[in-house]
């Protein structure tokens, strides 16, 4: 089942620079600060800072129950793999796609 877009990743060069700007810009203050991963929570949306990204640009990530079955689907359909399905912790396995027109599809699955 896929439950749409919940999580909105930006690559970024100076992790310090974007975390204060992202912190003015949504008016809360991250859930979340490691190294790898600055999370900001804004209602239901999860918006990430992340370093050294395979993704270029912003990427919107849809949560799904089986990351396996839908990489899959997306590649039958012609998607390109740029990120392998990946355990980034806690259970958390992503990956990416990038599609004919290419565009970017990133999947989440939560444990």
């Amino acid at each position: 089942m896929n439950k749409g877009v919940q999580t909105i990743i930006y690559p970024v060069n100076d992790m310090a620079r974007a975390k204060m700007q992202f912190r003015t810009l949504l008016g809360v203050d991250p859930y979340g600060d490691q190294p790898y991963y600055i999370g900001f929570k804004v209602g239901d949306q999860d918006i990430g800072l992340v370093p050294n990204s395979p993704e270029a640009g912003m990427t919107a990530f849809y949560h799904v129950d089986d990351i396996n079955q839908s990489l899959q689907s997306l590649q039958e359909a012609g998607s390109q793999t740029l990120r392998e399905i990946t355990d980034v912790g806690g259970g958390r396995l992503v990956a990416s796609v990038r599609d004919a027109d290419g565009n970017i599809i990133g999947l989440i699955q939560d444990a």
